[in-house]
């Protein structure tokens, strides 16, 4: 075995030194007229595609002139790479990082592939460390034949919380609510804000693209991707999604700006019985209440508005609203008709991650089969090509270059199709000024990435996103806010914080109060992904259901929901002297709430049923319409903050 990872480690650097040496040498610098600007393609001369005097759409054209088909072909697919933890390129086996087994060196991608699109799954602890890797990276793109640079792409990074598997951890950046939390504010100034802070935080160490935020609407309670939208109102969704796009591009995307890729249209909520659209059991989208265009409305009025540099498909069949059930982004009807054609969208559509090869450790075992719904009998080529034909412009989740340049030899795909769309991911390059300057200030990144002022005012959304649901005692009183050192039962709360606010005890028994920190159940699943996914059953399992009413029964329980998704649990609510939703929030920041330091003002951003038989009942695509909630949406109390003295 050590042989073989020996042998797999030796093959590696081999690849590496290969791509590596194909490499030119760096970019000059011309002055031309007192400015400068670097020579990209190495020619002594300014090209227009050089000359950032020159107008976008001229830029873009001289540098497509210049491409050659497996340059163009390579811009329009965006994969996972790796870090390095030291500021290198990540070129091979880390022993200590576990994700280069599964993620090509930069430079196959770069030098081999000719992509310039990367997404990130590192965990950005050192901003300087990952600024520098970034620089590095530039400055391999600099050295390749047009000197084309990299657009670095994430998925959200900044909760508390990591809502089920629907964001990345957030390291060294501020925390805030999930996006659910930011919709229970009811502030889209506050959510232009956060977006505005992701902006900076994200260029100063090199992130220029957002994979968010999701305009889905959660109709359906049970999905697993509630936390990462604005709840189940359309009108809600569309405002907050508009001050997202604004506080991360501005009005007009810019080299200030991080692009903005919102997702997934046209609208990713609506899953049958609440299933996972990444996984074939749940592949099906459902429209029982006739509600299509409900969904559109946060693109509509929210994204397009905004100005919304991409757009995200998702990986779901709209079951019966097309002339043929495929996948979002296999689908000419959603692609072209409806997104290119009725809206007139003439940004980047990229498609969700892995829509044409399965995902394969080391080229041998498929740890999650490509999600081509409703195409799954096709081959690679085939679904490549009606991705093609259906109107999108890169392909996320995939690194194979080769197969599309294949497609134009053999005649079967015209190189200009591939121009369309390669014109439009360079366009944006442009905008956010990567051709001019791609580079940053590594050592001032550690001082912006989780400044005291973005971590305040991530503390500040925590605060605002709680929502008291309930605080009435057995014998009518209100037990918020606590008062004075009360003796303390927690579970699921750090000790260290919680004694700064009483006396902690061992049992209910001893206590005064019982403080408790849960969050929404789900039904665990078998597999390496489904495993992450929070889905099935809203409803709290017997055990724990009546283990929390004993509790309660002995002292008086506040507890705390983390609601990742609605959660169903009617009899622990009556049992309970105060419940709380939370979307994401430290121990300090809900402690401050229950011992009246803030007044609560937190609104929920959907309904929490009464049973799981009205979840069963009510209808995957429409808002508010469980029977008789437990706590309808919009629903919220507060408390006055008693005077000192």
């Amino acid at each position: 075995m050590l042989l073989g990872i020996g042998g797999l480690w030796l093959t590696l650097k081999l690849q590496s030194w290969s791509n590596l040496s194909d490499l030119g040498e760096r970019a000059g610098i011309l002055e031309i007229d007192g400015l400068t600007f670097r020579d990209l393609n190495k020619n002594g001369e300014l090209d227009p595609y050089e000359d950032r005097r020159v107008p976008i759409d001229e830029r873009v054209d001289d540098l497509l002139r210049q491409m050659t088909l497996e340059e163009k072909a390579g811009v329009m697919f965006i994969n996972f790479t790796s870090v390095s933890s030291d500021g290198e390129l990540s070129e091979g086996l880390d022993f200590f990082d576990p994700t280069t087994l599964l993620l090509a060196p930069n430079s196959e991608l770069l030098v081999a592939k000719h992509m310039n699109s990367f997404s990130l799954i590192a965990t950005v602890d050192d901003p300087t460390a990952f600024a520098s890797w970034q620089n590095a990276l530039q400055k391999a793109a600099e050295r390749t034949r047009l000197g084309i640079p990299v657009t670095l792409a994430t998925d959200p990074r900044h909760g508390v919380a990591t809502g089920g598997g629907i964001a990345l951890p957030s390291g060294a950046f501020s925390k805030w609510p999930d996006p659910i939390g930011l919709a229970a504010t009811r502030d889209a100034e506050l959510v232009r804000e956060f977006a505005d802070i992701v902006r900076q935080e994200y260029r100063a160490v090199g992130l220029r693209l957002a994979l968010h935020p999701s305009a889905d609407l959660a109709t359906e309670p049970r999905w697993a991707r509630v936390a990462a939208t604005f709840g189940e109102d359309a009108a809600l969704s569309a405002e907050l999604t508009a001050a997202y796009v604004r506080g991360l591009q501005g009005e007009k995307l810019d080299a200030r700006g991080v692009a903005a890729m919102v997702k997934h249209f046209s609208g990713g909520g609506p899953q049958a019985d609440g299933e996972d659209a990444h996984f074939e059991y749940g592949k099906e989208q459902v429209y029982p209440g006739d509600n299509f265009d409900y969904h559109l409305i946060p693109f509509e009025d929210g994204a397009f508005p905004a100005g919304a540099a991409q757009v995200m498909p998702y990986y779901g069949i709209p079951i019966g609203q097309t002339d043929e059930d495929v996948g979002f982004s296999f689908n000419r009807s959603i692609v072209t008709s409806l997104l290119r054609e009725h809206y007139g969208f003439d940004g980047v559509i990229c498609t969700d991650w892995g829509l044409i090869s399965d995902n394969e450790l080391l080229g041998i075992y498929t740890i999650l089969p490509a999600r081509a719904w409703g195409v799954e009998d096709l081959t690679p080529r085939e679904r490549m090509l009606k991705l093609i034909d259906a109107g999108v412009d890169q392909f996320g989740g995939e690194q194979i270059p080769e197969l599309l340049v294949e497609l134009v030899r053999s005649g079967d795909v015209p190189e200009a199709r591939l121009d369309e769309s390669v014109r439009r991911i360079l366009r944006d390059k442009f905008r956010l000024g990567l051709f001019d300057d791609p580079y940053v200030d590594a050592e001032a990144a550690q001082q912006v990435v989780g400044s005291d002022a973005f971590v305040a005012a991530g503390i500040e959304a925590q605060r605002r996103s709680l929502v008291l649901l309930k605080n009435r005692d057995g014998e009518g009183g209100s037990p918020l806010p606590l008062i004075g050192r009360p003796r303390l039962y927690i579970e699921n709360i750090d000790p260290d914080v919680a004694a700064k606010f009483g006396e902690l005890v061992a049992t209910p028994e001893e206590a005064d109060f019982a403080i408790i920190r849960t969050s929404a159940p789900y039904e665990p699943r078998n597999g390496l992904f489904e495993s992450l996914v929070h889905a099935g059953a809203l409803d709290f399992p017997e055990p724990e259901k009546r283990r929390l009413t004993e509790i309660a029964g002995k002292v008086p329980l506040i507890l705390d929901i983390y609601l990742d998704r609605p959660a169903v649990f009617p009899e622990i609510a009556q049992s309970s002297a105060a419940v709380i939703g939370s979307f994401g929030a430290n121990d300090e920041v809900l402690l401050d709430l229950i011992f009246g330091r803030f007044t609560p003002s937190g609104r929920l951003p959907f309904e929490l049923p009464s049973s799981m038989q009205a979840v069963e009942a009510q209808f995957e695509d429409v808002p508010h319409d469980s029977r008789n909630p437990l706590y309808p949406f919009g629903y919220g109390l507060s408390f006055d903050i008693p005077k000192a003295g």
